[in-house]
């Protein structure tokens, strides 16, 4: 037992340590001496209009150097993996400080089938992305001459003429030991693409020295005009006046509602002491009011077990997003490929004892003190449930992707790396967590009892019925975050580097508090109406901005981008469909959340006898 007990560690140890990703030496110091070999790496390519349609840069006839018909490739870690990333040595040479003069690559004669490739390539806008020291370039791989072109180009390729950049000038700045700049021109020299056309491939690189310093080396790919533009500003202003107005909106009628019912409450108690053997609440009877749920708004929801899942669930993605934004913050997560990426599934995978806790913590309170035998049940769904949505769906996309070819296929190694991440680390933290929720948290039961059969629900005007109440809840979070979405995706799907997270959590903060704020209100009304099942209703109704995310993304995708193609359409509604997805869990509990911390409240003070 003591064997297998360190076995599991190790193997979750080394599963874990796979999330880190893996960097050669110099790119992991980026200190150079003059001289030293810099690798330029080939990324993807694909066409510019769908991001996620990217193919290795080989997959293109492109001619490769005497003796690199087997380029080096780059060790990647998980989160470049996951990005779509796959780096090969170019095979041009660069060093250190030293300027390399025009050199031919390699030269080719087009065949036939090369150049209807070429041409396609040249039609559909493709792009190239390289690395030098972490630091990425992209070019075109060539393009079709247009009637505004320069009239000397005119005279040599005219007008329709598709033709092949065939000349990279690499152009490196540097800062004593440490690379600082690298811009790529491309342009400059042309080629014709036609059938048994030879092509002669070449490069130069150009280096000067630079006063910027090495820690702001990445703010040039950050685009401030754009991100911390005046109406980014706006939005987050916007959005917090928003929240100050709902919060005092919100604590006003709630305390003067609850007020007045309190008060009309404690009336009916003074007027129970002169009235022998008469309940005031046979008086309430004649009255509307969540007073009289007190009997049944503690009353399981129905599919309790799912409904476990789902808050444990949105717990971890409440902790999840806090923490990585965090991390961003500190850490500057954007300048490290797949960085983003590596310390997501790292967070994901510990705080899964969060997702343990709550789910563990919720589903005995419905047994307090006694013990459900389906406790572990609960405990198995709250762990598998996003994996396994997520699983299902990568699967179908990442088939696609596989037939495709593209170099966001995910290799089996990587996929089995993810699931031992999962089964070593979060599985037992998940365990874990669901006892101490079960043995600490959940040391008492509810403030009322639940009565044996429930009450009858009475009909209700169509804007206090759930379906009207989900609807109308969703929109003023939706409305809160209705900019930041813009940015983010506009930076996920338009190659633009998303550095502001402190933008994001602040909205991610003031999401918080209007979520928290509409549901309260959702939930009191719904209880005003006497209808005691708040529990799936609360949860639905503040995950419904999820639903506002989802429409939003539609018209993005049909209005804000220039994609096009199956394959692309799959990759953005399918991992669209899983971000909303995943939104909904984590607004929804953060709903239940507050309306349970409000329900538990407002009938402590009410007599249940």
């Amino acid at each position: 037992m003591q064997l297998w007990g360190v076995s599991r560690l190790v193997l979750g140890a080394l599963a874990l340590c796979s999330v880190v990703p893996s960097v050669r030496a110099d790119a992991e110091t980026h200190e150079y001496s003059t001289g030293d070999e810099v690798v330029i790496w080939v990324n993807k390519i694909g066409p510019f209009n769908n991001p996620q349609e990217t193919y290795t840069y080989n997959s293109l006839p492109f001619c490769k150097p005497a003796g690199m018909e087997e380029p080096e490739a780059h060790a990647l870690g998980i989160g470049e993996i996951l990005e779509g990333n796959e780096l090969f040595n170019s095979g041009q040479n660069a060093r250190f400080g030293v300027n390399t003069a025009k050199t031919v690559l390699c030269s080719k004669v087009l065949l036939d089938n090369d150049a209807l490739k070429f041409g396609a390539a040249v039609d559909e806008h493709y792009w190239y992305q390289m690395n030098v020291d972490d630091l990425p370039v992209w070019g075109l791989v060539g393009k079709i001459m247009k009637p505004d072109d320069d009239p000397e180009l005119l005279k040599q390729f005219p007008v329709g003429t598709r033709v092949l950049y065939t000349h990279k000038k690499y152009s490196i700045s540097y800062n004593g030991p440490n690379i600082i700049h690298v811009n790529l021109t491309y342009s400059d020299v042309m080629t014709p693409i036609a059938s048994n056309k030879r092509v002669e491939f070449t490069y130069e690189v150009v280096w000067s020295p630079s006063d910027i310093p090495f820690e702001r080396r990445f703010d040039r790919y950050l685009e401030d005009e754009f991100f911390e533009h005046q109406i980014h500003w706006f939005s987050i202003f916007n959005s917090f006046m928003m929240v100050i107005f709902l919060c005092g909106l919100v604590a006003l009628i709630l305390l003067r509602t609850l007020k007045n019912d309190y008060a009309k409450f404690a009336e009916d108690d003074a007027e129970e002491l002169m009235m022998d053997g008469k309940s005031s609440l046979l008086k309430d009877d004649a009255n509307s009011g969540w007073k009289l749920l007190h009997g049944d708004v503690f009353r399981a929801p129905p599919y309790l077990l799912l409904f476990c899942a789902l808050i444990g669930t949105g717990a971890q993605l409440l902790v999840l997003c806090t923490l990585v934004m965090l991390i961003a913050i500190i850490s500057s997560l954007y300048m490290q490929p797949g960085g983003v990426v590596s310390v997501g599934l790292s967070v994901y995978a510990f705080s899964s004892l969060a997702n343990g806790y709550a789910s563990g913590a919720f589903y005995h309170q419905f047994f307090y003190p006694r013990v459900s035998k389906d406790w572990i049940r609960a405990m198995v769904m709250s762990s598998a449930l996003l994996p396994t949505v997520i699983f299902v769906t990568v699967f179908f996309i990442n088939a696609l992707a596989v037939a495709y070819g593209t170099t966001y296929a995910i290799p089996f190694v990587t996929i089995l790396q993810v699931i031992l991440v999962w089964f070593f680390v979060s599985c037992p933290l998940a365990v874990l967590g669901t006892i101490i929720g079960r043995h600490g948290a959940a040391k008492s039961g509810f403030p009322c009892r639940v009565n044996k059969f429930p009450r009858e629900i009475p009909e209700a005007p169509w804007y206090l019925r759930p379906v009207a109440m989900i609807a109308m809840t969703g929109i003023l979070p939706f409305g809160s975050i209705f900019i930041e979405m813009y940015f983010i995706f506009a930076s996920f799907w338009n190659y633009k580097f998303y550095y502001v997270y402190g933008f994001m959590l602040l909205v991610f903060l003031i999401l918080c508090v209007v979520t928290l704020c509409v549901t309260i209100v959702c939930t009191y009304f719904l209880l005003n109406s006497e209808n005691y099942r708040w529990h799936w209703t609360s949860f639905i109704a503040a995950g419904s901005t999820a639903g506002y995310v989802f429409l939003y993304s539609i018209y993005f995708y049909f209005f804000k981008t220039n994609m096009s193609g199956f394959l692309q359409t799959c990759f953005y509604f399918g991992y669209m469909g899983l971000f909303c997805f995943a939104f909904f869990i984590m607004t929804g509990a953060l709903g239940y959340f507050g309306s349970s911390v409000f329900t538990k409240r407002i009938y402590r003070n009410i007599k249940s006898e």
